[in-house]
């Protein structure tokens, strides 16, 4: 490798002797035709450079693509696709010129000085952009992997050139003006550190929700989550360092601080899609003074009901063994144990739920009575849909509500129902 140098330094004082000699005799003075020849030379290092980085660029390109064509792994796609070797075909000029300069121009300090400045500056700057292509080509690879659904690295890769792009600016301060050598640049992390807080509050804050929602697995792309504060509902599709953006239902883009996600609250709809059901559960209102206890005709009635008929028959018979042991006079409604119209249709709506196909029988099914309001009594239907879908669910809730408030009437109970216009008008027409 001397050697070769050597050689090139050879040619070169031969290529500037030769063009001085020359324009001293074309009648210039010898400083001048120095400076000139010795100028012209340099620029002849530079167009020597650019050759060289083309013919570099050409062959790593081929080659490299030639390989990554013929190997089964993916990894070297990534660093095709990102374009890692062909940026570092562009530290060949620069240290072709870094190379030659000393003894190109030897004899003008301050040029010289310069040159190389901004020759390191360059060099800085295209090992940034390498190790950014790198970073990019790694978060590539490990997104081809299973794992990068629950466990995504985009936050720390974002942190990462973050710390890049720190390490970068303070290198290139040192060079441009602090001149120190060594690690004497690592002194400028000090002064920088307020300002960085300061700048990068939100990426530090965000850095920190995304290692706790990553660690404790709060939160994947895809997952569903509901955060009514931000009108936040819909399905996860990218987590950054910052920000979290979420598709809500109506397709609009809700974005949030990552760092929100952690120090305020929200549900995850996870556990629902992993169970294989979605809950269903929803009240109606019956009218209290429609609720009564059951008279002979009545049992006999919806004895002819068929999810009733066996209840109906094995429940009369044990409350009327109950009443006769207790000896309850049977001609008062009230005495003793009686069933009455809505315990019936509780017991006919839980019986028909559970003939339902479309809904996990092995998952908590019930029909409950809620507290009394001003509005009626509540009684909630609460069951879990095969169904996750949007669209198959509300149809499979819309199918069993739409039996609930026609089949209401066959147990001579009422929906409550707030009095709209027509109603105060047919009062007031009697």
């Amino acid at each position: 490798m001397i050697k070769q140098i050597e050689i090139n330094k050879d040619i070169f004082e031969s290529i500037t002797r030769y063009l001085k000699d020359w324009l001293i005799d074309s009648g210039l003075s010898e400083n001048l035709s120095k400076v000139i020849a010795d100028y012209s030379g340099f620029l002849l290092v530079i167009a020597f450079a650019i050759i060289i980085f083309y013919i570099a660029k050409l062959i790593t390109v081929r080659v490299v693509n030639r390989m990554a064509a013929k190997s089964s792994s993916h990894w070297d796609d990534a660093f095709v696709e990102r374009k890692v070797f062909k940026r570092l075909a562009y530290l060949v000029p620069a240290l072709v010129i870094h190379s030659s300069a000393g003894y190109v121009i030897p004899d003008y300090p301050l040029t010289l000085a310069v040159v190389l400045i901004l020759i390191k500056v360059y060099m800085v700057t295209v090992l940034m952009i390498v190790v950014k292509s790198v970073l990019d080509a790694s978060n590539d690879i490990y997104n081809s992997y299973e794992i990068s659904k629950t466990r995504p690295i985009k936050g720390f890769i974002q942190v990462a050139k973050i710390f890049l792009y720190v390490v970068y600016a303070i290198i290139i301060i040192t060079v441009l003006f602090l001149r120190t050598k060594g690690f004497g640049w690592l002194a400028g992390l000090g002064a920088f550190s307020a300002v960085l807080l300061l700048v990068f509050k939100d990426p530090i804050l965000g850095f920190a929700g995304g290692i706790q929602l990553a660690t404790n697995d709060m939160l994947r792309i895809g997952d569903w989550i509901e955060m009514p504060k931000y009108n936040a509902d819909g399905t996860v599709v990218d987590i950054t360092i910052t920000t979290v953006k979420i598709q809500n239902w109506d397709k609009t883009i809700t974005t949030i601080p990552t760092y929100f996600l952690v120090s305020d609250s929200y549900k995850n709809w996870r556990g629902m899609q992993e169970s294989g059901a979605r809950r269903l559960r929803r009240h109606i209102l019956i009218d209290l003074n429609s609720i009564k206890f059951c008279t002979a005709e009545m049992l006999e009635r919806f004895s002819r009901y068929e999810y009733v008929a066996d209840y109906i028959a094995s429940t009369e018979a044990r409350l009327n063994e109950y009443n006769k042991e207790k000896r309850i006079d049977p001609g008062v409604m009230v005495n003793g144990h009686r069933q009455t119209n809505i315990g019936i249709f509780r017991a006919y709506l839980t019986a028909y739920l559970k003939e339902n196909p479309y809904l996990h029988q092995d998952m908590s099914l019930m029909v409950r009575q809620l507290q009394p309001t001003d509005t009626g009594l509540p009684l909630e239907i609460y069951a879990f849909s095969k169904e996750q879908d949007w669209e198959k669910f509300e149809e499979i809730q819309s199918d069993i509500f739409d039996h609930v408030y026609a089949g209401i009437k066959f147990f001579d109970l009422k929906l409550f129902q707030s009095p709209s216009g027509n109603d105060f008008q047919t009062l007031s027409n009697t």
